[in-house]
């Protein structure tokens, strides 16, 4: 069963995102991991916005990258340039790859305007998953 990991900034958004999609892409033919170069916490408005979309992912936890350091991973996706700038050597073959997805989190304006955000957001991330395990696994 390959092994993916996603890799953000904090592991609050955008990984968390991409993390409910690829497991649900997957369906059971992959294991998903997601972690951050920090951690921020799993963002409210992050679950709010998959939730809306019918994905769960309020059981999610925000981990560190060090976390996942003896796992053997088949891909690697870092979803911000940040993230790929200070993405650790793996031990291991897995394949890189890097989509630079803008931080929902950073958006300012009202509630509304925040939230439309995450979900323009959340719309880009879910073509992505969509893709990456169809061409992947």
């Amino acid at each position: 069963m390959k092994k993916i990991l996603v890799l953000c900034t904090g592991n609050s958004c955008r990984s968390q995102l991409a993390e409910g999609y690829l497991r649900y892409f997957a369906n059971g033919k992959a294991e998903i991991y997601s972690a951050g170069v920090e951690t921020h916490g799993v963002n409210p408005k992050a679950i709010a916005t998959m939730q809306e979309d019918g994905i769960d992912i309020s059981h999610h936890s925000s981990n560190h990258i060090d976390e996942y350091k003896n796992v053997d991973f088949d891909f690697v996706i870092t979803l911000c340039d940040h993230a790929q700038q200070r993405c650790p050597f793996f031990p291991s073959n897995a394949i890189k790859f890097h989509q630079n997805f803008p931080d929902p989190a950073k958006a300012s304006g009202t509630d509304a305007e925040i939230m439309e955000e995450f979900r323009l957001v959340r719309e880009d991330i879910k073509k992505y998953c969509s893709v990456f395990i169809h061409d992947n696994v």
